[in-house]
């Protein structure tokens, strides 16, 4: 018999909160948070930036030492175990996993360090030492276990923008292997500490631009016009729910179902056939039909392209006429990359309890490609119970990722 997985903690820290019910209470009061910032070689950008205390966790000194991606891991980390009420000193470390989701990491800082060469003439005797650890792959994770004195497997699970969900997903599947029995798992971006993601999205003219930074992202409207580049990070505590129940624990929600897939069609533009096949393999797992989902978060990064193409596969999926509730998170801090999925996962979370689905903002004008009768904008709904979530996470090379989490009941 599979075992059932089930989150009892959540550590998070985004530009509109650094815990859960700060971020749900901006949510549904439609108060975002993007701000003008200062990048290399550029004119200032809209951004999503993280204001959380860096040294809850660690030294200042170990701060410098290591990454920023390192620092929201571990601040996210001990948020997650510290919310789940676990006490690592009194457990065996070696069964407890970590697993981060990342859309990159290593760029920051090669880019530091090449910006810092260049003021002593390219003297490599310049260059810090600490490059390595800093930007090989496992960083992040590895930040976790060296900060938490944990001894378990840790690694970084590159899936792009559908990170968050991977990671989650990766720490299930550990949990049912038997391979640990404590997952911290989730998604963690840094990506705004690198010009070279802002240069970038600038040259695909996908780059979010208003004169109001806060209306720049903009899921779903007429008008538009690209991404805002968010950090942030959200981890989860995950058991096997027997484990969970032995130690009386709160618990959010229970893993459900799950399906990944890749679009194999394009670097950068989505395929919404094989969307809408990760949706449907995700349900076929739950053992679930589209009309047993109550709430759809959509992966909706405000480009030209991938709004409607999302919301085609979710036609697809569950009819033109579905009564599923759907809303978006990413007007509100922008796009928080490897970070996204599990960040807009806790966010509505809390609607098992409050039944209130928050709302996705910044639409003044609905395009009509984009129209769905329960897409929620604007205004946070009162829905009544709400019981299942569906969440959707979609990256660059083609890569998807489709969670279902449901509220736990015996």
């Amino acid at each position: 018999m599979q075992k059932r997985i089930v989150i009892t903690g959540v550590g998070l820290t985004s530009p509109i909160g650094n815990d859960l019910a700060t971020l749900r209470q901006n949510l549904l009061a439609g108060k975002p948070n993007v701000q003008m910032m200062e990048t290399r070689y550029m004119d200032p950008v809209p951004a999503g930036i993280c204001d959380y205390e860096v040294t809850k966790y660690q030294t200042r000194k170990d701060a410098r030492r290591g990454t920023r991606a390192g620092s929201i891991s571990i601040y996210c980390a001990n948020e997650a175990v510290n919310d789940a009420g676990i006490n690592l000193k009194g457990m065996d470390t070696n069964r407890v996993g970590v697993f981060v989701g990342t859309t990159e990491h290593g760029n920051v800082e090669t880019e530091n360090e090449v910006a810092n060469l260049k003021e002593f003439d390219y003297d490599v005797k310049y260059w810090s030492h600490h490059h390595n650890p800093r930007s090989v792959s496992n960083n992040p994770a590895g930040e976790v276990n060296l900060n938490m004195d944990i001894h378990g497997p840790h690694c970084c699970i590159g899936a792009a923008c559908a990170a968050g969900n991977y990671g989650i997903i990766y720490g299930a599947q550990q949990l049912m292997l038997g391979e640990v029995d404590v997952a911290i798992a989730g998604g963690i971006s840094e990506a705004i500490r690198t010009f070279g993601i802002f240069a970038s999205f600038k040259a695909q003219n996908a780059l979010g631009h208003h004169e109001d930074p806060n209306k720049t992202s903009r899921p779903f409207d007429t008008a538009r016009n690209g991404i805002v580049v968010a950090e942030g990070g959200c981890l989860y505590t995950l058991e096997r729910l027997e484990d969970a129940l032995a130690r009386g624990a709160k618990i959010y929600g229970e893993i459900a179902g799950y399906h990944t897939n890749t679009d194999a069609t394009d670097f950068v533009l989505p395929n919404p056939e094989r969307q809408a096949e990760c949706m449907q393999a995700a349900l076929k797992k739950a053992g679930m039909e589209p009309g047993d989902i109550d709430l759809i978060n959509c992966h909706a990064t405000a480009t030209p392209e991938g709004d409607p193409k999302e919301i085609s596969a979710i036609k697809s999926v569950f009819g033109e006429d579905a009564k599923t509730w759907i809303n978006a998170t990413k007007g509100f801090y922008g796009h928080a990359m490897g970070a996204a999925g599990s960040l807009e996962l806790a966010g509505n979370l809390p609607a098992f309890e409050d039944g209130v689905v928050h709302p996705s903002i910044n639409c003044d004008e609905l395009d009509p490609a984009c129209a769905m009768p329960n897409l929620v904008l604007n205004k946070a709904v009162e829905a009544g119970e709400i019981r299942t979530i569906l969440n959707n996470s979609f990256g660059m090379l083609g890569t998807n990722a489709v969670l279902i989490i449901k509220k736990y009941q015996d």
